[in-house]
């Protein structure tokens, strides 16, 4: 094998590596793309979830005020 072969040769895997890599980076960038938008979801959840959560605190509060009243 001449040399200019073996050049051509270690050209075509550093073409095949670097075409794997781009590969590999786009799916890590999807991968962080959905796991951001998971994120997001989870946190606007937890933001609805802890209003309600106040919610019902207050509902509760004011039972408890009630009974209280009641009981004198």
């Amino acid at each position: 094998m001449s040399v200019l072969e073996k050049l051509g040769k270690k050209i075509d895997e550093i073409l095949a590596k670097i075409t794997m890599l781009k590969e590999e980076n786009e799916n890590l960038r999807q991968q962080l793309v959905n796991a951001k938008a998971e994120c997001e979801l989870k946190n606007v959840e937890i933001q609805r979830l802890q209003e309600i959560n106040a919610q019902k605190e207050h509902e509760i509060e004011e039972i408890v005020y009630k009974i209280e009243s009641m009981m004198g």
